[in-house]
């Protein structure tokens, strides 16, 4: 047998059991029916006693309104537990939940991409202690879709019905399609976790997943994001520091505006409509009305809201307007590379490939391997000084850049070669 055919004989043998098999069953219906929701501090204190004295792991679920709302709050939380079935809360009614958080707090949480979820279920009062992932075990076991409704259908067999996930989950009532779709996305996730658990530990993977939930669980509320208005969508297209400042202007206009209105950003003023009047730098409110996006429909006070925004970035002096990019934290682009450190191009070169292959083996995504940004920063300034990287000394450096320790076991050794054949 060829060292090919060995590697993909490897792969197929931990590769997660994905056959067609027959046709899923739709699953249209929560097991007890569509529950209430709970809007009253008396139902969820009913609610929290059930769940308290419920046995086993507790889906938990929540519903946000991305794109029609500000910010990222939950609107419905959806939860089940064996013993106490699924109950659906409103957050916006009952926005503290610090005392559901204490009934569950020794509990194992399933989430589902809990990274996303997580947040907002902080800013409510739950925060958990434990917790499984049921899309990042997707993603160690070697799973090529991990959305919710294909983990569903491959591992179980379900097919659920996904319609309702960009609706408007601020809507007041919820219709009823909508409470029904949302109670079945926490039907089966325990179902699920079981199957999953069973699959990484045929794997010899679960002690990764573990390693990674726990980090997900400890991980501590991300900083504020600087000059979030740098992600303005076609700002590759601004190229002057003065029209940068406009764009700066008028999305921290539009930002007091969409949070005062409690609506989304971008219904506003697009990101599009931004980056236009940055670079035609209209010189009034007439001018910018014939731009794209500040048409007929916008009214005059709108028009000159927006107008003020350019006339404030006109006038600052020199020294204020906005640099032409952010001081960078960590290396460089890894474009520039070759041109800056050809030695450090060349690490990198070289720990990619083998960090690729390792991952390919290993049948798991080479980001979930060893994050990208790990790998650069390790090979922009390697460890070890005169003396070389060692394993002891890329290990540690690895931990210092937040690597597991599965993750430092399965890749500090070809790291280390890696670095060391470029020196």
């Amino acid at each position: 047998m060829t060292d090919a055919q060995e590697t993909a004989s490897a792969n197929a043998a931990q590769a997660p059991l994905q056959d067609p098999g027959p046709a899923p069953v739709p699953l249209l219906e929560p097991r007890e029916g569509i529950p209430p929701v709970i809007v009253t501090d008396d139902e969820l204190a009913r609610v929290t006693s059930a769940f308290a004295e419920a046995t086993g792991p507790v889906a938990v679920d929540a519903e946000r309104a991305s794109g029609y709302r500000y910010g990222q709050r939950a609107y419905l939380v959806q939860l089940r537990r064996q013993g106490a079935g699924t109950a659906l809360v409103d957050p916006v009614a009952c926005p503290d939940l610090s005392g559901l958080d204490a009934a569950i707090a020794d509990t194992e949480w399933v989430l589902h991409a809990a990274t996303q979820d997580l947040p907002c279920l902080r800013e409510i009062g739950m925060r958990p202690t434990r917790l499984f992932d049921t899309e990042l075990a997707g993603r160690l076991a070697g799973f090529a879709r991990v959305g919710l409704g294909a983990m569903v259908e491959n591992v179980l067999g379900y097919a659920l019905e996904k319609g309702h996930s960009a609706v408007d989950w601020s809507t007041r009532p919820l219709p009823e399609p909508w409470l029904r779709y949302a109670a079945l996305d926490v039907e089966l996730l325990v179902d699920l976790r079981d199957a999953l658990e069973e699959e990484l530990e045929q794997q010899g993977k679960l002690e990764w997943a573990r390693e990674e939930f726990a980090a997900i669980a400890s991980a501590p509320a991300p900083p504020p994001r600087k000059d979030p208005w740098r992600r303005t969508s076609g700002m590759h297209k601004v190229r002057r520091r003065r029209q940068m400042a406009v764009v700066r202007e008028l999305w921290l206009a539009r930002d007091a505006v969409a949070q005062r209105r409690d609506v989304s950003p971008g219904k506003v003023l697009t990101d599009a409509a931004i980056v236009e009047a940055a670079l035609a730098m209209p010189p009034h409110a007439r001018a910018l009305s014939a731009l794209p996006g500040y048409g007929q429909r916008m009214g005059r006070k709108q028009l000159d809201q927006w107008q003020a925004a350019v006339e404030r970035a006109k006038e600052l002096p020199e020294a204020e307007l906005p640099q032409q990019s952010q001081v960078p934290n960590g290396p460089p682009p890894p474009r520039s590379w070759a041109e800056k450190d050809p030695a450090a191009a060349a690490r990198l070169t070289a720990a990619r490939a083998a960090v690729t292959e390792r991952a390919e083996e290993l049948n798991l995504p080479q980001e979930n391997l060893l994050s990208p940004d790990s790998v650069r920063r390790l090979c922009w300034e390697p460890p070890g000084g005169g003396d070389g990287p060692s394993e002891e000394t890329v290990g540690e450096a690895l931990r210092g850049l937040g690597a597991r320790e599965w993750q430092i076991g399965q890749t500090v050794e070809l790291l280390t070669v890696a670095l060391s054949a470029t020196e």
